[in-house]
C-alpha cells in the first residue's frame, strides 16, 4: 500500500511556518544586521525549513542540512530548532570517486563490439547532463542514476512549493 503524500497546500503551510520559525530563531541571534545577513538569514531558514518539510529519507535534505552546518556551525542551532531534535553526525555518505569509477569499469576486451555513431552521441548526451544534474541536487554527486531521478523529481516539487509560498508573500508583501 503506498503511503499518502500531503497536499500541496498543507506543505506550503508547514513549511510557511517552519520558515518564519526559522526566521525568528535567526532574529533573536543579532539584533543589527546589515542586507547580506538579512539575505543569509532568509536563504538559510528557507533552506532548512524545505528540508524540514520533506521526508527523512531524501538524500538531497541530508545533503542540504549538512552543507548548511558545515557552512557556519552556528546554523546548527536554527537546524535543530527546526527539526525538533538534535543533529547526530549528518554527514552525507562519501564515497571515492576512483572506487566508483572503478566498479564501472568493465573487464574484459572479448565482448567488444562496435557501437553505432549515432547511440554513442547519445550515451555521451546523456553523461553531460547527468553530470551537470548531479551538481544541481545537493549529495547528487554519490547518487547512482535512479537514485539521482528521484531525488531530482522530490528537490523540484520542494524548490516549486518555496518559489510558490516566495512570490505569494512578495505579492501580499507589495499591496
Amino acid at each position: 500500500m503506498k503511503a499518502r503524500r500531503r497536499s500541496s497546500s498543507s506543505l506550503k503551510r508547514e513549511f510557511v511556518k517552519k520558515w518564519i520559525k526559522g526566521l525568528q530563531i535567526c532574529r533573536n541571534r543579532k539584533k543589527d544586521w546589515t542586507i547580506l545577513e538579512r539575505k543569509n538569514a532568509i536563504k538559510l531558514s528557507a533552506d532548512v525549513a524545505m528540508a524540514a518539510t520533506r521526508k527523512a529519507g531524501t538524500q538531497w535534505r541530508r545533503a542540504l542540512l549538512c552543507d548548511v552546518v558545515s557552512q557556519n556551525p552556528t546554523n546548527k542551532a536554527v537546524v535543530e530548532k527546526l527539526l525538533g531534535r538534535k543533529l547526530q553526525n549528518s554527514r552525507v555518505r562519501s564515497c571515492s570517486r576512483r572506487i566508483v569509477r572503478q566498479s564501472r569499469i568493465c573487464s574484459g576486451k572479448a565482448g567488444t563490439r562496435v557501437v553505432p555513431k549515432s547511440s554513442s552521441i547519445a550515451r555521451r548526451l546523456v553523461k553531460n547532463r547527468s553530470r551537470t544534474l548531479r551538481k544541481l541536487v545537493p549529495g547528487g554527486e554519490e547518487m547512482d542514476g535512479v537514485s539521482l531521478l528521484q531525488e531530482t523529481l522530490d528537490y523540484i516539487v520542494s524548490l516549486r512549493l518555496q518559489v510558490d509560498v516566495m512570490r505569494r508573500l512578495a505579492a501580499m508583501a507589495s499591496n
